[in-house]
């Protein structure tokens, strides 16, 4: 049997069951919206202003949870479209459905609408997906004038808009940066008494890799907001860091209630690895029969297998013979005061 994406669709199909409200929308029809073509695109851009603002809303969400599911999905072009849709959910869904997206063209379409979308959610969502290219600015995957621009205006946002969550967004994306005054304006974050701005602060810190956070990414692991010790949990794994291993080891022996928390330290314990990592899981994976589990515990298994492999170049990188050792001084033949 083919899979769902691999046949053919009749847009006059799309089209009834687009317009068509007394029924759900069929969800095998979903697959219609992945690698469209011009043309079909053209067409749905004709009606998709009449179709009800809840169903825009409720296809996009199904697009992006599909797609978090199956990377041979390709939805850019409809969430290109939709980054105008005149309902701030559905162009806020857009934003997040391109959120893999490696095109340096939307950059300057996310800028205007961090700075100018009239909706925050719109603004925050646009200032979330910034940080992939601020990212990918960090590794040269994109030109330095755009990684400059996207840097200061995320900056800015973070220093004058009038939305917290805008804000807070924006020091998110920042995390990425190897900009100096990233760093003070994290630790300003840390230090708010509100407990979102600790949860950003976090969050930042572990998309830094810089283990100047380390102690402060510790000192949260058991702070009693729940999500603070979310985004402490993440960001321990994020920096890799081994002080944190007995932590989470304590976290999931008390147990939790909390299914991100409890997902949260294993994928950080993955990052980690070390002594008692592939045992826990092992036995959590013989224990459990939710196959949502099974399913991530298995990830787990592979992403700590990853993990090992690094750890082993790494140590046997260290452990290669530094060429200059290889000659004794009594053996070295030439000028002392020779600049070399």
């Amino acid at each position: 049997m083919s899979a769902p994406y691999q046949r053919e669709f009749d847009f006059s199909e799309i089209k009834q069951a687009l317009l068509n409200t007394q029924t759900p929308f069929p969800a095998t029809l979903l697959y219609f919206f992945s690698d469209i073509t011009e043309g079909e695109l053209e067409k749905l851009k004709e009606i998709w202003s009449q179709v009800t603002t809840q169903r825009r809303r409720g296809l996009l969400e199904d697009m992006e949870s599909l797609s978090e599911n199956d990377t041979l999905l390709f939805f850019d072009p409809v969430a290109m479209m939709c980054l105008n849709d005149e309902d701030p959910v559905a162009r806020a869904t857009a934003i997040r459905l391109l959120w893999q997206s490696q095109n340096e063209a939307l950059v300057p379409l996310f800028l205007k609408m961090m700075t100018e979308d009239p909706e925050s959610i719109v603004r925050a969502a646009a200032a979330t997906s910034l940080g992939n290219f601020v990212y990918m600015g960090e590794l040269d995957e994109i030109k330095k004038s755009t990684y400059q621009e996207t840097l200061e205006k995320l900056i800015q946002t973070h220093l004058s808009s009038d939305d917290v969550l805008v804000r807070r967004r924006a020091l998110e994306s920042l995390g990425y940066a190897s900009h100096p005054d990233v760093i003070k304006l994290i630790e300003q974050a840390y230090q708010d008494s509100d407990d979102e701005w600790l949860q950003s602060a976090l969050l930042a810190m572990g998309r830094s890799f810089d283990h100047r956070w380390d102690d402060a990414v510790l000192r949260m692991i058991d702070h009693p907001d729940l999500l603070v010790r979310y985004e402490a949990v993440r960001a321990a794994g994020e920096l890799e860091l081994e002080d944190a291993r007995d932590l989470l080891f304590d976290l999931l022996e008390e147990g939790t209630d909390d299914d991100d928390l409890y997902f949260a330290a294993i994928w950080s314990l993955t990052k980690i690895g070390g002594d008692g990592v592939r045992s826990l899981i092992e036995i959590n994976l013989e224990e459990t029969e939710d196959p949502d589990e099974i399913q991530f515990l298995e990830e787990a298994l592979e992403n700590l297998d990853f993990t090992e492999q690094m750890n082993m170049f790494d140590m046997m990188y260290v452990e290669k013979d530094d060429p200059e050792d290889w000659l004794d001084d009594e053996d070295y033949i030439g000028d002392e005061d020779e600049d070399y």
